[in-house]
């Protein structure tokens, strides 16, 4: 039990920077008083004295500002930072080592008691702030999902969900998609090399295709040209346009992010 509440408190010394002491965690964290609260409010649960469960969960909740249902399941070394707002569902499980931002939901999506209706989160997962993750899927480990992010659908492990809806960013190599030469924390799931939206890649890749084109078009015109006996005068279109590449590849990307 001690070695547990041990364990609580070094999470978050090693992954908050603005964690000075051990006093301070155990006295200034609701994210700590959170999880503390919870396993009294899960054991009355679980052992049938559900009206208690629900008083302590709704106490934590007054006390805390995150709401966790005496229903659910949480591992170790879990990290609920800052967390005013969070809402965690019945039937959700959330891993070891995961961490949990603000204004975040582990919500579901169907009105069947019995169900799993709420998320699972695998080990190490972080859910950055203002996520909503909802229904009975999975996320595999060391999943990272973005900030305001919309997740509807599972999340393979060590890939990265950005966007509403959520689309998937693949790991690297089986590896997470913020590792770069070591593992180590991301603070609110933003990658160590910027991983881009897979509808940013997609236009850039339109953008270079066009712009390759445009190019090889020009190049064609200028050797017909150079065959060409006849002045441009003569009896054809003009060609400057076509001889000249116009197409603003880099301006476009610009605006799209580099």
């Amino acid at each position: 039990m001690l070695a547990r509440l041990r364990s609580d408190i070094q999470c978050i010394l090693d992954r908050d920077p603005a964690a000075r002491s051990t006093w301070e965690v155990v006295t200034c964290y609701p994210g700590l008083h959170a999880i503390w609260l919870h396993r009294p409010a899960h054991w009355c649960w679980t052992h049938g004295f559900k009206w208690l469960g629900r008083f302590i969960s709704h106490f934590a909740r007054w006390f805390t500002g995150i709401e966790i249902h005496p229903g659910a399941k949480i591992g170790e070394r879990v990290f609920f930072d800052h967390a005013m707002g969070v809402v965690v569902g019945e039937t959700a499980e959330i891993g070891d080592g995961c961490t949990i931002y603000q204004g975040v939901t582990l919500g579901g999506t169907s009105l069947y008691k019995g169900t799993k209706r709420h998320p699972t989160l695998g080990k190490d997962v972080v859910v950055s702030a203002g996520a909503k993750v909802l229904g009975g899927f999975e996320v595999g480990d060391g999943a990272k999902i973005g900030s305001n992010a919309v997740v509807i659908k599972p999340v393979p492990a060590g890939a990265t969900a950005v966007g509403i809806p959520a689309r998937i960013i693949p790991s690297k190599e089986g590896q997470s998609a913020d590792v770069t030469e070591s593992a180590r924390f991301s603070a609110y799931g933003v990658e160590q090399q910027q991983q881009d939206d897979p509808v940013t890649q997609a236009m850039r890749g339109l953008i270079g295709t066009a712009a390759t084109q445009e190019h090889q078009i020009a190049l064609l015109w200028q050797a017909i040209e150079k065959l060409s006996a006849v002045q441009k005068a003569a009896d054809c279109v003009p060609c400057d346009a076509a001889t000249k590449e116009r197409f603003e590849a880099d301006k476009l990307n610009d605006i799209i992010g580099k």
